[in-house]
């Protein structure tokens, strides 16, 4: 279809749209997307539902129920060896980024060439304070109020546990999910970028959309990270450290890890086992 086409009949489609639709509106906020996190023109729907109570009941309704966000983060809250009294995963992680920037700040140090060990020192000094957001909580939730980071600080801390150890069988469904919810934040902003094209492709930069918004300047400004409802999980990577540093499970844990969650019922049996194995090793 040419955009001659397009114009023949696109008086017909107002006020309908695609990213300002109620379905779209409803998935978002099951998702996740915070008013807050909307562009200025998009957070008062009462421009577009004005005249739809029933719209507007029905969003008003999703954004007062728990969105997969909220309870994908309280799931990750609750992953295994967080406890400071158990594991503490958090605190033997934070041991090992210190000793691996210590060891980059050693390099950077034994370098020759002043413009390289200026470059390299920087590039140490940037690094650790990224790692110094997610290790003071505080720092963590200005980040959040910003909306530069999305989830809590517990449940962080279980997204970055499940990543460098989803080698081991309870954590690799765990993985998987948090890949699949990638995948869901990765395919709606490649479907909003095709929008966005079509558009543009169609009713050029200056026209306003049929749902009354300014067109492809709003639907634009809508591909950044503030519509991204998993980012944090995108930014993981960030955290990473090389597999020689991570920290080593104990036998405990070890064996906790050790069971997938469709096997949970077995967890205590093995537990058992191991507790009769070294009462029989004290034995002898």
């Amino acid at each position: 279809m040419t955009p001659l086409d397009f114009m023949d009949f696109r008086d017909y489609l107002s006020p309908a749209s695609g990213f300002q639709s109620l379905q779209f509106r409803l998935l978002e906020n099951k998702l996740g997307i915070k008013q807050e996190h909307r562009v200025r023109y998009n957070q008062n729907y009462t421009k577009v539902f004005g005249n739809d109570p029933e719209a507007i009941e029905a969003i008003k309704k999703s954004e007062c129920e728990p969105s997969l966000s909220q309870l994908v983060q309280e799931w990750l809250s609750r992953t295994p060896g967080l406890e400071e009294n158990d594991y503490n995963f958090w605190g033997k992680y934070q041991t090992a980024v210190e000793q691996m920037l210590d060891e980059q700040e050693m390099i950077a140090q034994k370098q020759t060439k002043e413009s390289v060990r200026t470059h390299m020192k920087a590039s140490v000094a940037s690094r650790k304070a990224v790692f110094e957001s997610i290790f003071n909580q505080s720092l963590h939730n200005a980040l959040v109020s910003r909306g530069e980071r999305r989830f809590s600080y517990r449940a962080l801390q279980g997204a970055v546990m499940i990543t460098l150890y989803r080698d081991e069988p309870r954590f690799s469904q765990p993985h998987q999910i948090l890949t699949a919810l990638m995948d869901i934040d990765s395919l709606i902003t490649k479907w909003r970028y095709n929008h966005v094209l079509m558009v543009q492709r169609m009713i050029g930069s200056q026209q306003l959309g049929t749902g009354g918004s300014s067109g492809y300047h709003y639907l634009k400004s809508t591909l950044s990270d503030r519509y991204k409802v998993f980012l944090d999980l995108f930014n993981l990577s960030t955290f990473l450290i090389p597999r020689n540093l991570i920290p080593p499970l104990t036998k405990q844990m070890k064996t906790k890890l050790s069971i997938a969650l469709g096997c949970l019922g077995l967890e205590d049996e093995v537990s058992d086992q191991n507790a009769s194995e070294s009462s029989v090793e004290e034995s002898l």
